[in-house]
């Protein structure tokens, strides 16, 4: 197997694994955070930045490293349009990402101390449901910058000039 193939299926895993991992984090916390379930809550908070550090973190170094140097290989600088463009909601879905990582783990540690004081807690926090609300609109322009990568990715389109 020749060197930008191996870049290519390093690229196309990692970009699965990351924008997989988002959609099912981001579907288990939307979902857990209406389940009236403190517990759950925690649980699931816990789980999604574990899911974060261990899958989501090495993926967002891997693909740009994969991806700048396929297009180094095939000839095309940063500044085609269809790749500028990739590159610019990259950004885009990594600056919403961000806040999202810090909210998340704000929301793990509130979720888990109100159910250490409380096993049987039946509300978090107004806090938390603040951090929940900035995570969730955080979230859906971080996912629709990461569909529009994949579109470009996949399809290099001519955009202008």
């Amino acid at each position: 197997m020749n060197t930008y193939l191996l870049l290519k299926t390093l690229h196309i895993l990692s970009s699965v694994l990351l924008v997989g991992t988002g959609l099912g984090s981001a579907f288990y916390m939307f979902f857990a955070n209406r389940s009236g379930s403190v517990a759950a809550q925690a649980v699931v908070s816990r789980l999604v930045v574990r899911a974060d550090w261990w899958f989501t973190t090495p993926c967002i170094f891997i693909q740009p490293a994969t991806g700048i140097a396929m297009a180094q290989m095939a000839g095309w600088p940063l500044s085609t349009p269809w790749l500028a463009m990739s590159l610019g909601l990259y950004v885009l879905a990594g600056i919403c990402w961000l806040p999202v990582v810090w909210l998340q783990i704000r929301m793990a540690a509130l979720a888990r101390l109100t159910v250490q004081a409380d096993a049987q807690a039946r509300a978090l926090p107004p806090l938390y449901h603040q951090y929940q609300r900035r995570w969730e609109a955080l979230g859906y322009p971080a996912f629709i910058a990461m569909a529009g990568t994949y579109y470009l990715m996949v399809n290099k389109p001519g955009l202008w000039g």
